[in-house]
């Protein structure tokens, strides 16, 4: 069990019964009144984020959510395969329980799957990501212009916004929890 009083970021817990976790989180002492803790959560199945009040004096079930280091092996139609590092066990993914950084992943690359009482409910690629640019305008001498971009498409397939002076063939770094350009490999 686990108290408003002690929420931290990334604490998960059971309420309602949905699993949350706590995005952010403040204790207010007002000046009148009693001391409350503001909490912003997201709901780890939906996604879904909300704001809420608690007593700090409210307790809630402790939910332990399970990451396992998985290889994302390749897909079929809406089924994505991810292979266990230790057993060699296969096991197959929806894609709707990816989410948009998945994106950034391509074959054989190590992420962690997230599951909660044997429920698979998403899927956490590695924090920065190396990939080839496929498609994109060609970069002209003197193209320096600060924070100017051009649209670019990597091998997995996604889109994203790189610095003009990024050309096709280039490896470069993405950031997958924003999918923003971070550097040249």
């Amino acid at each position: 069990m686990i108290s408003a009083g002690d929420f931290r970021n990334g604490v998960t817990f059971e309420m309602d019964g949905n699993v949350v976790q706590v995005i952010e989180f403040q204790h207010v002492k007002p000046g009148k009144g009693a001391a409350f803790v503001r909490t912003k959560y997201k709901n780890v199945i939906t996604g879904a984020v909300v704001e809420r009040s608690f007593n700090p004096t409210d307790k809630y079930p402790t939910a332990f959510i399970e990451r396992k280091d998985m290889q994302y092996l390749y897909n079929e139609d809406d089924l994505y395969y991810f292979m266990d590092m230790e057993s060699y066990e296969q096991i197959p993914i929806d894609k709707s329980k990816l989410g948009p950084s998945f994106a950034f992943v391509k074959e054989n690359t190590e992420v962690k799957v997230l599951s909660y009482k044997g429920n698979v409910f998403g899927v956490e690629p590695p924090f920065f990501v190396e990939l080839e640019v496929t498609e994109t305008d060609p970069g002209f001498k003197g193209d320096t212009a600060t924070n100017a971009t051009k649209p670019a498409v990597l091998e997995t397939g996604a889109e994203i916004k790189v610095p003009l002076f990024i050309d096709q063939g280039d490896m470069i770094r993405i950031d997958t929890r924003t999918g923003e350009y971070m550097e040249r490999a």
